[in-house]
């Protein structure tokens, strides 16, 4: 995949001729998720929570014509614990009730549901964008006489 990247670069003087794709974010609903990819950050605080690890995690929602690209941000704190916990949980990581040591190596290419909601834009609140409500529980397979 890399190599592909690297074939497809542009020299400075290149001729380009694709034009910007018009977004259409998802109904609100229930889909089904991947998780794409999640980078290491910093949170600069914001209220009761101060600066502190952060991670921004990518979902691919797969809608009935295309899918969706959802960023979503996970502070790493003990008041976002719970967040954690939805988001460990919602791929099989985590059983609900139990202690937990976050694995953010083995997130991407894991998939689960969750709701996804519309949102004005921060700057131009006539931009509708996608957000990620609710991250469900995985629900487990059940095998007759495996445990």
């Amino acid at each position: 995949m890399a190599e592909l990247m690297q074939n497809e670069e542009y020299d400075w003087n290149d001729e380009i001729v694709k034009d910007s794709e018009n977004f259409e974010p998802l109904p609100e609903g229930d889909y089904n998720f991947t998780i794409e990819k999640f980078e290491r950050s910093r949170s600069k605080g914001e209220g009761e929570l101060p600066p502190c690890n952060m991670a921004i995690v990518y979902f691919i929602i797969h809608g009935q014509d295309h899918d969706v690209t959802i960023k979503e941000y996970f502070v790493l704190h003990k008041k976002m614990e719970w967040k954690l916990s939805q988001l460990f949980c919602s791929v099989g990581l985590k059983k609900e009730g139990e202690p937990f040591r976050m694995n953010w190596s083995a997130l991407p290419g894991l998939t689960g549901s969750c709701k996804v909601t519309q949102t004005p834009g921060f700057k131009d609140p006539s931009k509708i964008f996608n957000t990620i409500d609710t991250l469900y529980p995985k629900k487990t397979k059940f095998t007759p006489g495996k445990f």
